[in-house]
């Protein structure tokens, strides 16, 4: 890039304070109330119906605008494309469901029509998604163990599973977490709940998927060796599975293993023979296809479920199943991960969606999108669908063969209906153990995803974190509780950091109005006399209290130190006062009877002469708080900050904000900060204004200081108690620090009126009134 020109720029203008700013810049305090803004949202017209009717269908925006010539071929190519990729796919993830897989080609059609007319993404191919196919199975395998169907065979006289009735119900199980999943979808996308995705950060959502991926692995691994372990749930399951499957390898059904080695290998190696060819065809071969064809061929052919008990996929019924209601009864039990499965489709979707989105530069509604996805789940149900999502390899698949709208979706589905309705039945004979190699193959990009972990390792170390700790709770807690366990610890992630953020000290960059941080840049330089503290998160209650211990180390001032230092020195003074007050009164008292004198009854009897000390030189005579990075601030963050000024004010140290955005003001404003003399006086725009505000209030007090009655600004003496004992001035030993008259006139008063005690008492006045601050310079004295 060409190096910029440098331009100077200078900007003359007072320096503003917030109260300044507000009347400068015409502040409103108008807002809008409560009922103003339900009043506007449910105000209604033409336009705004109309609008709302487009975006809740959005087929009906974009539809009758669709550029048949230059987007029907491509649509229609890729929707023969996805709808190809469907068929096994569909059928093998509807036994990671634990259904029927004809149940899988259901899940690839009505939801996709649904979403077609509801959906807001162009290029995503909703579907079935194994991590939510492995979801909804260990769902249906919890409340539908096999255990729960067991009944007694007379002719083996040994117990069995009836298949047929736990098939049955665990159908109704996927149907019914399926329907209130969709029911979850629809309401959050009511309430605008679209934003809930942002808690899925990339890092969770690909160790998540990771993780999900091994649960898939594992459950198709009884498939591919021909066992039947007893299926685990709730947590530590996959551990379980994996030690039965070890248990039960020597019952391996080899004809079963061979078959699924071959198909696999076969599988790779078209696959890598589809990538060699991609530039070279229009559209990718269809490998999975053709593998489910010849296997079907083969097994019927070979008659492989007779010889050599080869499991197949077995009856397919032809046509479409009627609508049935979900079973109500099982909502309880399967509340938890109906949420599960909704938050977990809507990410995966919405984030494909997304990058589709930014790549063609259009628009996805996030909350539409819940609604779509859930009408999808929500009428999917009722037709015996399990829960759907969006899947990368097919969402690829219809881009890259030129589909350009959900078109390409609307023709899958009717390939899928094509085949449901005449050529469904063709495929019964087709082994278990092929589409378990289809999975396999499938989740090779999942399992890519293990190299996130050292490259995050040299990006940031956090992240890499949040996708180990997801993915050990995933495999762990299963994919429903491993989610929330995940989310939970990314949260904590967030809260941690925020605990312990950045603190600096700024200094100033030489001849510039800017300020960085003096350990990142050499060239930053502190202002004499003005320390500048800024911390990089936002100010609440789980870090108000070290934003306030962080101030003290970076000072290096103990503030509580100082404060009990000047309270003993408090306390002690007033007994000490006390205690010669009496003894001085009663001293007056007789002086007053023995030369006729009235009492001094109203005056004060012990006079202690304050004197003004000088600032420590190691103290700053002004903190700035450099607000801009707080976004808001609580009522813990407004009391530390209150704390902070009353403290540091009391020694003698003023503190100013600066940097404080106008909700960090009115947060200010309604905690109670602004009270007694704190005024939004010491709220400045800019660090800058903070910094010439404090130097010409020390120039003017200063200035002031020089011609103050009796005060010097200079050294510092020492400094005593003047009192009367017996009529005579017992003890002078005050500063040096008067005017040089007042330095000669001093000793000549102390020999002439030692015996004259109402002269004595005036002197004692005038003394008092020019010397002061006398607590402060002890308290210096006791701090050293």
């Amino acid at each position: 890039m060409a190096e910029r020109r440098r331009m100077n720029y200078r900007v003359h203008r007072e320096i503003l304070d917030e109260g300044e700013m507000d009347v400068m810049a015409q502040k409103t305090d108008s807002k809008t109330s409560v009922c103003e803004k339900m009043k506007k949202s449910i105000r209604c017209s033409g336009p705004k119906l109309k609008r709302c009717l487009l975006q809740s269908v959005p087929i009906l925006s974009w539809l009758p605008r669709y550029p048949f010539k230059e987007y029907a071929l491509g649509d229609l190519i890729s929707g023969i494309s996805v709808g190809i990729m469907q068929l096994p796919q569909g059928m093998a993830y509807a036994l990671l469901a634990s259904v029927s897989p004809v149940f899988g080609l259901y899940s690839s059609f009505y939801p996709v029509l649904i979403y077609f007319i509801f959906g807001t993404s162009q290029h995503i191919s909703v579907g079935t998604y194994a991590v939510m196919s492995v979801m909804i199975g260990g769902v249906a395998d919890r409340v539908a163990p096999d255990s729960n169907f067991m009944i007694w065979d007379n002719v083996t006289n040994s117990s069995i599973v009836d298949i047929a009735a736990r098939d049955a119900e665990r159908l109704q199980v996927a149907a019914a977490v399926t329907f209130l999943s969709g029911l979850f979808q629809i309401l959050l996308g009511l309430v605008h709940f679209g934003f809930v995705v942002t808690y899925l950060s990339e890092p969770l959502v690909r160790g998540y998927t990771t993780a999900a991926a091994i649960h898939v692995i594992v459950s198709q691994l009884k498939y591919t060796f021909g066992i039947s372990p007893v299926r685990y749930s709730g947590p530590l399951s996959l551990i379980y599975t994996v030690v039965e499957l070890c248990a039960l390898l020597p019952q391996t059904n080899i004809g079963t293993l061979v078959v699924s080695i071959v198909t696999t290998v076969g599988l790779i190696l078209a696959k890598e023979l589809n990538t060699f060819l991609n530039k070279k065809l229009p559209i990718p071969l269809p490998m999975e296809l053709f593998a489910i064809i010849i296997a079907t061929i083969i097994s019927w052919q070979v008659d492989l479920q007779g010889k050599y008990k080869v499991d197949i996929v077995g009856k397919i019924p032809s046509g479409l199943q009627p609508p049935v209601a979900p079973d109500v009864s099982l909502f309880g039990q399967v509340i938890g991960d109906a949420f599960a499965l909704s938050v977990v489709g809507y990410g995966i979707a919405i984030s494909l969606g997304r990058i589709f989105a930014i790549k063609y530069g259009y628009k996805v509604d996030s909350n539409q999108e819940l609604i779509a996805l859930g009408l999808s789940n929500a009428i999917g149900g009722i037709f015996q669908c399990f829960a759907i999502s969006c899947s990368m390899s097919r969402s690829m698949v219809q881009e890259s063969t030129g589909g350009k709208t959900q078109v390409a979706g609307a023709i899958s589905a009717i390939v899928i209906l094509f085949i449901t309705l005449w050529i469904g039945k063709l495929f019964e004979d087709l082994p278990k153990a092929v589409l378990a190699a289809i999975i396999y193959v499938n989740l090779h990009g999942m399992m890519k995803q293990f190299m996130d972990i050292p490259a995050l390792w040299k990006s940031n170390k956090t992240d890499m974190i949040i996708w180990l700790a997801t993915f050990i709770l995933t495999i762990l807690f299963n994919p429903d509780l491993g989610l929330a366990a995940a989310i939970a610890f990314s949260m904590l992630t967030v809260i941690f950091r925020t605990q312990v953020p950045k603190y600096s000290l700024l200094g100033q960059v030489p001849d510039t109005d800017i300020y960085k941080p003096m350990e990142d840049y050499d060239q930053a330089k502190q202002v004499p006399g003005i320390l500048i503290f800024r911390s990089s998160a936002t100010l609440y209650f789980a870090n108000a209290e070290m934003y306030q211990e962080a101030l003290g180390k970076k000072s290096g001032i103990d503030i509580m130190k100082f404060l009990s230092a000047k309270k003993k020195l408090e306390a002690k003074r007033k007994r000490h006062e006390k205690k010669n007050a009496k003894k001085a009164k009663k001293e007056l008292q007789l002086n007053g009877e023995e030369m006729g004198e009235p009492k001094w009854d109203q005056q004060r009897d012990i006079a202690v002469i304050d004197v003004d000390a000088e600032p420590d030189p190691s103290l700053p005579r002004a903190i700035i708080l450099d607000l801009s990075p707080v976004n808001f601030l609580d009522t813990v963050g407004v009391k530390a900050l209150r704390s902070i000024q009353r403290d540091y004010g009391e020694i003698g140290i003023e503190v100013v904000l600066a940097g404080c955005q106008t909700c960090v003001v009115d947060n200010l404003q309604t905690g109670g900060f602004f009270k007694d003399k704190v005024t939004k006086s010491c709220l400045f725009i800019t660090v800058h204004d903070a910094v010439l505000y404090c130097q010409s209030s020390r120039a003017e007090s200063q200035q002031e200081e020089r011609y103050e009655v009796g005060a010097l600004t200079h050294t510092l003496a020492s400094s005593q108690y003047l009192f009367m004992q017996n009529g005579t001035l017992q003890e002078i030993n005050i500063l040096r620090r008067f005017r040089p008259h007042f330095n000669l006139l001093l000793p000549m008063l102390q020999n002439s009126l030692r015996n004259h005690p109402l002269l004595l008492g005036l002197l004692k006045i005038i003394c008092c009134i020019m010397l002061r601050d006398y607590n402060l310079f002890l308290l210096n004295t006791m701090m050293e």
